[in-house]
């Protein structure tokens, strides 16, 4: 089998070409080397307002995802805090397949849960109360029915509250909670993690159950790309991607 791919926080916007050059440029490489499988976990757009918005710039990205897993590259999403609203045409033109927030897949024989990593961030009440409403089927559909104009106005909206957020919020509550790590794991029933959100790129080993157990944190495409490969020997490898 060969190696699996993470990555997290790509942020993709026609306002920074650099960054969505890189992307394409792992999709080839994961492609040409036969990667077996490419996972995003979460905030690929740095905003997504509908599978129905399908501007050039989004058509591209489409094409380019639906261009490797035609060629075999197995490609698995998982929801962000910025791209919840990826549906079911998105996965339908690209080929990709949509994991729930929580998921446990067999990593190279290791269970290892993967997340987007918001839902770890307890301390952060304000975000995790939006996200509550953001993610009920019926303010969703609200959103999904008003003109794709209006959609961009209020993203735009929430994108300049949530940057204030942050600028305001003290350090900690933008990271992930111990305690709700450990809960979360003990829940799934399992010793490794793999998540992103938190731009915090990491290792980090902590005792769970008596046990060593790891928790990866992805780190964000800022400038260079960020990945976690695996490889079937067990290597796991943090790299940064460059032009």
């Amino acid at each position: 089998m060969k190696k699996i791919i993470f990555i997290s926080d790509l942020h993709l916007e026609e306002g920074q070409p650099a960054i969505t050059k890189l992307f394409l440029q792992l999709l080839t490489q994961a492609a040409e080397e036969e990667a077996y499988a490419l996972y995003i976990l979460g905030d690929l757009f740095e905003v997504w307002i509908g599978d129905d918005n399908l501007t050039p710039f989004n058509q591209s990205i489409l094409l380019a995802l639906k261009k490797v897993t035609e060629q075999g590259l197995k490609v698995y999403v998982i929801h962000g805090n910025r791209d919840f609203l990826l549906g079911k045409k998105f996965m339908r033109l690209t080929g990709c397949q949509l994991l729930p927030d929580e998921k446990v897949i067999s990593l190279f024989g290791v269970p290892t849960l993967l997340m987007h990593g918001d839902t770890l961030c307890t301390d952060d009440m304000a975000y995790l109360k939006f996200r509550k409403k953001a993610r009920h089927w019926l303010f969703q559909k609200l959103f999904l029915w008003k003109s794709l104009t209006k959609r961009q106005v209020i993203a735009s909206r929430y994108r300049q509250a949530s940057q204030a957020h942050i600028a305001a919020a003290p350090d900690h509550i933008m990271d992930v909670t111990q305690s709700e790590v450990e809960r979360v794991m003990v829940k799934q029933g399992v010793q490794h993690l793999i998540h992103g959100h938190t731009h915090r790129e990491a290792v980090h080993t902590f005792q769970l159950n008596n046990k060593t157990a790891t928790r990866i944190v992805l780190g964000a495409w800022h400038g260079n790309g960020s990945a976690l490969v695996c490889q079937p020997d067990g290597k796991r490898e943090l790299i940064h991607i460059t032009n």
